[in-house]
């Protein structure tokens, strides 16, 4: 078993989980400072700009609940949230469940429901899973703040760190850099209903289809509920099934370390290009061995700053819109398409500059 083990992620989780859960657990002082319910929006697509709630209380407690606690990069999306907490003065925590599955997501946000906190900002393992809790939190007046799911129809705002489609091409321009544009290559995705990892996939099929002919993807695209040991396991038996595979685009954060860990055991480092989402604490190792070429990513921890954010400026009634600056790296001019909005905040980081990233 690697570093990053399904048993170290669970014990990592079930801290983080009390710790959420914990913090509620004070019940009436958390009640206390809830806002008074507000009317709730309908959710879906909404007119830039849309009117907001106003009127609440922003000093209430802000939930960040990610696909699952304890690993890497919803860590370091906690450190956000914690220092966006205190420089505001409220109650801001993350938890998550300790497996990568929507259904273990929906009683945590159940139980933040009935605690009444002030907002919701929520990262979907499955977007259609999670509507209709979602809605329920509208409907009790929480903001609902998504990330990584602009097609969640029960939230007042999506915040994007850039537009899926263009990223997961800009992974197949390295790919194809690196392969000459020919060869066998295989997707990654942490979940089949994530529509943001499957956004990036696609639109690395998308741009190896219009460009680079000589390529071809082979089998289906392999889901990793967000797991290394699982990445490893599938990338194990891609390399028995396809012998002449050539490179690998990765989604989850922990994918990447999991490919990688299977091209070293198998010796074919050098043979085989991997790039995809990841953050250097997590895949750097396999970097520096080259079982890896390239990881990006945008910051979990101004992701987490950039949510929670939005849903006081929502719960103030402040305007959000298109053009707007949040004044946070990589949100400064956000672009909006309905009531989702896109930044601009990808990092490529490869063995030139792994040392410049300490998380």
């Amino acid at each position: 078993m690697s570093q990053y083990s399904r048993s170290e992620n669970r014990r990592l989780s079930r801290r983080q989980v009390l710790k959420g859960v914990g913090l509620l657990g004070l019940g009436s002082a958390v009640a206390a400072c809830a806002p008074a319910a507000r009317p709730a929006s309908t959710g879906g697509a909404q007119p830039t700009a849309a009117p907001q709630a106003g009127g609440g209380d922003a000093k209430g407690a802000y939930a960040t609940v990610v696909k699952i606690a304890g690993i890497n990069w919803f860590n370091r999306m906690e450190e956000g949230v914690l220092e966006w907490g205190k420089e505001n003065g409220v109650t801001a925590f993350l938890t998550g469940p300790e497996k990568a599955d929507a259904a273990l997501q929906i009683p945590i946000i159940e139980n933040l429901i009935a605690q009444k906190v002030a907002a919701l900002c929520v990262v979907p393992m499955d977007p259609d899973v999670l509507d209709p809790v979602l809605k329920k939190a509208m409907d009790a007046g929480i903001a609902v703040i998504t990330h990584e799911a602009s097609n969640q129809k029960s939230m007042h705002w999506d915040i994007e760190a850039f537009d899926n489609t263009a990223y997961g091409a800009h992974l197949m321009d390295f790919i194809a850099s690196q392969t000459g544009g020919e060869g066998e290559y295989a997707v990654f995705v942490g979940s089949l209903g994530s529509k943001t990892h499957n956004e990036w996939v696609d639109g690395g099929i998308a741009r190896q289809k219009e460009k680079y002919p000589n390529m071809k993807l082979v089998a289906d695209k392999q889901e990793t509920k967000d797991d290394s040991q699982i990445a490893y396991q599938k990338m194990k038996e891609l390399l028995k099934a396809y012998p002449n595979l050539r490179a690998v685009q990765t989604s989850a954060s922990t994918d990447a370390a999991g490919v990688g860990q299977a091209i070293e055991e198998a010796g074919l480092v050098g043979k085989i290009v991997v790039a995809g989402t990841s953050l250097p604490s997590i895949t750097g190792k396999f970097i520096e061995s080259g079982a890896v070429q390239m990881i990006s990513f945008w910051d979990p921890k101004l992701a987490g700053i950039a949510m929670n954010k939005l849903a006081m400026m929502h719960i103030k009634g402040e305007k959000i819109g298109d053009g707007m600056d949040l004044g946070i790296e990589g949100y400064n001019k956000l672009i909006a398409k309905g009531n989702v909005l896109y930044g601009a905040a990808w990092v490529d980081v490869t063995k030139d500059n792994l040392k410049q990233y300490n998380f």
